[in-house]
């Protein structure tokens, strides 16, 4: 090259105040410019360029958004909670696949005689994804969530919402296949808030596996026995007597869980080594 940027001007390059059109000129030289850009090096701050090449291994080390967490951050999600969203396991392929399944064979089954085997999944699915969301031996990032600076009663009710938002449609989508559609879909709906509710507010004491499977198989002994001596009557979660009681059951399961809300961060939920973190950075 037979031009280089004058000294004068990497000078005012460098401490940002040249001007354009002689900054636009300096920027195109110094891409191809070798010389210059050694020159520029010697008039630049090293604390500012230090700094610079730090944000740029923090930008280039960052981890990049997946298609969920994107495409929730484009709707308005804060970053920060659709990351714990995207972290949820239940929002995996393998999971939304083999609930989808379930439900169809339950509504299949339903169409034939009773929508028994309907009632049995669909009010238990939220439940076993929110056990799935948020424990030690099913939550890959278990340990990370919960040393996370967030209330860890926070953190289930963002994962919980995720799982309701998966499992309720793909549930009201199967229920379609029945043909008494509306009373059955109100006896798993009510449920599902009153079983799900009930297994959030047991997890302090129980832990997040025994809370959901003691509450699970107290539903599904309940409506095979429901099953066994109404003979050929209707099931009771289809009657008006078992919605009101699933809505009352969900009420006061949504009044015990609130008033154990602060019992998350040092419950059975936790590891015995991670309570006393969680609860520091909570």
């Amino acid at each position: 090259m037979t031009w280089h940027v004058p000294e004068d001007d990497l000078r005012a390059y460098a401490t940002g105040d040249l001007a354009p059109p002689r900054l636009w000129s300096a920027d195109t030289h110094l891409m191809a410019c070798e010389r210059c850009r050694l020159a520029l090096g010697a008039h630049a701050d090293p604390d500012e360029l230090a700094a610079g090449w730090a944000r740029l291994d923090a930008e280039l080390d960052a981890p990049r958004p997946g298609p969920v967490e994107s495409l929730l951050t484009r709707v308005g999600v804060p970053d920060h909670t659709a990351r714990l969203l995207a972290a949820t396991p239940v929002l995996r392929r393998s999971w939304l696949t083999a609930m989808a399944l379930t439900l169809l064979l339950g509504a299949i089954v339903g169409r034939q005689t009773t929508p028994l085997l309907l009632l049995l999944t669909a009010p238990l699915l939220p439940l076993v994804g929110v056990a799935a969301s948020f424990g030690p031996a099913l939550d890959p990032t278990y340990e990370m969530a919960v040393v996370a600076p967030v209330h860890t009663f926070r953190l289930l009710m963002v994962r919980t919402v995720a799982v309701l938002a998966t499992t309720v449609p793909v549930a009201l989508a199967a229920s379609l296949a029945v043909p008494s559609f509306g009373a059955v879909t109100v006896g798993w709906l009510l449920p599902a808030l009153a079983l799900t509710t009930l297994g959030l507010a047991l997890m302090p004491w129980l832990g997040t596996v025994a809370a959901p499977a003691l509450v699970g198989f107290g539903w599904v002994a309940a409506l095979l026995a429901d099953q066994l001596l109404s003979s050929h009557g209707a099931l009771f979660p289809l009657t008006s007597a078992g919605r009101l009681a699933a809505g009352g059951a969900a009420l006061a399961a949504a009044v015990a869980l609130a008033a154990a809300r602060d019992r998350f961060e040092t419950g059975r939920h936790l590891n015995p080594s991670l309570r006393f973190t969680a609860g520091r950075l909570s």
